[in-house]
């Protein structure tokens, strides 16, 4: 509190007289040893005993940072002479806003909200924080099934699934898009339990949000991107639907695709929720990401990855294409993208600038590598990339990339 707002709970000892103890004129970024002299010297102690318990949370396992939260709320009357204040530092930016002027920035888009702070801001704005105090306790209303609720931005319903993907990652990211009529993007996990959790998660949506689901979208054919899809399709009597390119491909996994999704088209998913399909191609040729105009949102399937490099295997993928695709995203300016795997990346056009200007300079090495007579792709590791960036496991996955540069160099008439 005190790191972050300048807020110091504190009580006066009692060989200290045992009155309401004054600020302390002290640095935030003092540290602790200075805070606990400051306190020793003044006759303080730090006053918990006025925090109240307003629940816990903890982070669903699709990323490899996960947090243990608990959440307090602390009554500061206004006559005090310190009041709270937002400096730079601990926080990058803040404000005092009321819970309901919060939400209004959330749905507007100007923010994101994790799911216990979206959930805080809707007691806190609705029931106040005595009367909401018990729901804070207890936020089983902030579930759908067996998942906590996770809408980062309105209508975009993350659920987390245990797919056997490629390492480091351990889950694939389902999407429920949409404010009305909704469609699930890429359920992608084959194993039994994992599908009875999510058709559980898409029929609560529905029952409680309006979010009936009217179709199953695949941004690829990866099988852990469409292994739950026939299933999901059974259980809600819905179409699958993909790129053509992709339907063939899903086809021979026995995946029957019967909608096709082109480029360019437009989906009115609930009143003023109207998503864009994007042709991808790169890491798969009929990839697809889908955009929510108006909102700075982009599902992107796995045009990129919060935990790894994605992998561009010719002749499927295109290091061409895939360079393409990073442009025409980031054309699209989005300030939110939500992969397939790991969480959601805030300053979206940066972040594809970033990936764009790596990928680039990886090619340069390659090149060079190449100018010096190396032709094994798998030598040209070893001097296209640092020595403690490709753990020896990961030495194939490595060596595909360089042959996705080469190909592309080629195309170039470099080589």
């Amino acid at each position: 509190l005190w790191e972050e707002t300048g807020v110091l709970p504190v009580r006066r000892l009692a060989s200290a007289g045992g009155a309401l103890a004054p600020a302390l004129d002290l640095k935030r970024d003092a540290g602790t040893a200075a805070l606990a002299t400051a306190l020793r010297h003044g006759g303080l102690a730090l006053d918990a005993g006025v925090l109240v318990w307003a629940g816990r949370w903890l982070t669903p396992p699709f990323a490899p940072l996960r947090f243990d939260n608990r959440f307090f709320l602390l009554h500061w009357p206004a006559e005090r002479a310190v009041q709270p204040s937002v400096v730079p530092g601990e926080l990058a930016a803040g404000e005092w806003i009321a819970p309901k002027a919060a939400l209004a920035q959330w749905r507007a888009g100007e923010v994101l909200a994790a799911p216990p702070i979206l959930h805080l801001l809707t007691v806190l704005g609705e029931d106040g924080p005595e009367g909401g105090l018990q729901r804070l306790r207890d936020p089983a209303e902030a579930d759908l099934g067996p998942f906590r609720r996770i809408e980062f931005r309105p209508g975009v319903v993350m659920v987390p699934l245990l797919t056997p993907t490629l390492p480091p990652a351990t889950h694939t990211n389902a999407y429920l898009l949409g404010t009305g009529p909704a469609v699930l993007v890429d359920p992608g996990s084959p194993f039994p339990a994992e599908q009875e959790k999510l058709h559980a998660a898409v029929a609560a949506a529905a029952q409680r949000l309006g979010r009936k689901l009217k179709a199953i979208w695949l941004t690829h054919h990866h099988p852990d991107h469409l292994g739950g899809a026939t299933a999901a399709a059974r259980a809600f009597r819905v179409p699958i639907a993909a790129h053509s390119t992709t339907a063939e491909r899903a086809r021979q996994q026995g995946v029957a695709v019967t909608a096709t999704l082109a480029d360019r088209s437009l989906h009115e998913l609930g009143p003023g929720f109207r998503v864009r399909v994007v042709h991808t191609p790169g890491h798969a040729r009929g990839h697809l990401a889908f955009h929510v105009e108006g909102d700075g949102t982009l599902l992107c399937g796995d045009l990129l990855s919060a935990l790894s490099t994605i992998v561009i295997d010719p002749p499927e993928g295109s290091m061409g294409d895939y360079l393409a695709s990073l442009e025409r995203a980031r054309a699209l300016a989005p300030r939110f993208l939500f992969p397939a795997h790991g969480p959601v990346l805030r300053n979206g056009e940066r972040v594809l600038a970033q990936l764009l200007s790596h990928r680039r300079s990886r090619e340069v090495r390659v090149l060079a590598a190449w100018r010096q007579g190396v032709r094994d792709p798998a030598a040209i590791v070893s001097l296209a990339y640092d020595a403690d960036e490709v753990p020896a496991l990961l030495q194939p996955v490595a060596a595909r990339q360089v042959v996705a540069h080469l190909d592309h160099l080629r195309e170039q008439g470099q080589i």
